[in-house]
C-alpha cells in the first residue's frame, strides 16, 4: 500500500528574490478557523484575552500578542495563528486549517508596488498599516493579505493555489525590479 509523504505547501517554490524584494515562506505553526457561536462573541473575546491577550478582530484587523495572532477573514470568522485554540472550545466552531493554506511573506522596497499589480486594494503603508488585514483577490485567487508588525506583507492563499501565487508574485517582482 502506498504511503503519503507530508510536504510543506511552499517546498521548492520559495525563497525568491529580485532586486531588493524577497518572497519567502511565512507559514504559521498552526492555523485555526474561529467562528463564534450565536451569542458567544463576547465570551470568545473574553476567552482570547484571558488565554493569549488577544480579542476577536474587527473587520480588516489583525491583533497580535506574544507571538500569537488573530486575523479577520470574513464576517463572524477569523484565523487564530500560532496558538492553542482549546480555550475557545464550546464557544466557537474551531477548524484546523493548518494544512489548507500557504502563507507567503513579501518584503523589501517596492513590495506594495508588486502587489498593486495583483490586488484591487490600496496597500500603501499610510492606508494599509500595521494591524490591517483584507480578504481580497490576488489575480484570480482568493487571498487574505495582512501587514506584519515589521511592515512586510503576508499573503495567505489556499494550499492548492500556492504554485500559482508564487508565480504571479514573482512575475510582478521581476517587473518592479526591472524598473528600479
Amino acid at each position: 500500500m502506498p504511503s503519503l509523504i507530508a510536504k510543506p505547501a511552499l517546498e521548492g517554490l520559495v525563497p525568491v528574490s529580485h532586486g531588493g524584494l524577497t518572497l519567502s515562506d511565512a507559514a504559521p505553526s498552526r492555523i485555526t478557523s474561529v467562528a463564534p457561536f450565536s451569542g458567544q462573541e463576547k465570551a470568545v473575546t473574553a476567552a482570547l484575552k484571558k488565554a493569549c491577550k488577544l480579542g476577536f478582530p474587527a473587520p480588516n484587523q489583525v491583533l497580535g500578542a506574544g507571538g500569537a495572532r488573530i486575523v479577520w477573514t470574513g464576517q463572524g470568522q477569523a484565523f487564530l495563528l500560532d496558538t492553542d485554540p482549546t480555550p475557545l472550545e464550546g464557544l466557537a466552531a474551531l477548524t484546523d486549517q493548518s494544512d489548507g493554506w500557504a502563507t507567503l511573506r513579501l518584503e523589501g522596497r517596492g513590495a506594495e508596488e508588486v502587489l498593486a499589480r495583483l490586488v484591487p486594494i490600496d496597500l500603501r503603508p499610510t492606508v494599509f498599516a500595521k494591524g490591517h488585514a483584507a480578504r481580497t483577490l490576488l489575480g484570480h485567487m482568493m487571498a487574505v493579505i495582512l501587514r506584519a508588525d515589521d511592515g512586510a506583507l503576508e499573503v495567505m492563499v489556499f494550499r492548492s493555489m500556492a504554485r500559482t501565487a508564487v508565480h504571479e508574485i514573482e512575475v510582478a517582482m521581476k517587473a518592479v525590479a526591472a524598473r528600479g
